[in-house]
């Protein structure tokens, strides 16, 4: 079992950062063969996601479809301002598990590996988990 940190600077407020060539590198290295690779985020206001990563405009619209579900100008109670940040993050989730065969990661043709960012830019952390299957 191999795990460590990947670091992910964001540039935007918010923003889904591809995060698919930095996991592809923590594979190699593990020489895992087959077996799962688990992603968990432990920042309170982002998440992580698999979907399309070949139109960069499908994450300009999950950015707004999230702005529409959870209103930037709603009366929260939280002192910090950031309670949309916290509930799209909530929504997003903060753990994926990626099955690995051949030393690869199983993704659909399109699909890619998202870090969401709701409440930057920030320089954040998360941790992986290489399992090999016997």
């Amino acid at each position: 079992m191999h795990s460590g940190t990947l670091t992910v600077p964001t540039k935007r407020h918010m923003e889904l950062v591809d995060i698919t060539g930095q996991i592809t590198e923590v594979l190699t290295e593990s020489k895992t063969h087959n077996g799962q690779l688990i992603l968990f985020n432990p920042h309170t206001t982002a998440g992580l996601t698999i979907n399309e990563g070949a139109d960069p405009a499908v994450r300009d619209d999950i950015i707004a479809g999230l702005r529409q579900i959870v209103p930037l100008d709603y009366r929260y109670r939280h002192m910090e301002g950031n309670s949309p940040s916290h509930i799209m993050a909530s929504l997003m989730g903060c753990s994926l598990t990626i099955f690995i065969e051949d030393n690869q990661l199983v993704l659909g043709t399109w699909q890619r590996v998202f870090f969401c960012e709701f409440d930057g830019p920030r320089t954040r952390k998360l941790k992986w988990q290489v399992i090999n299957n016997p």
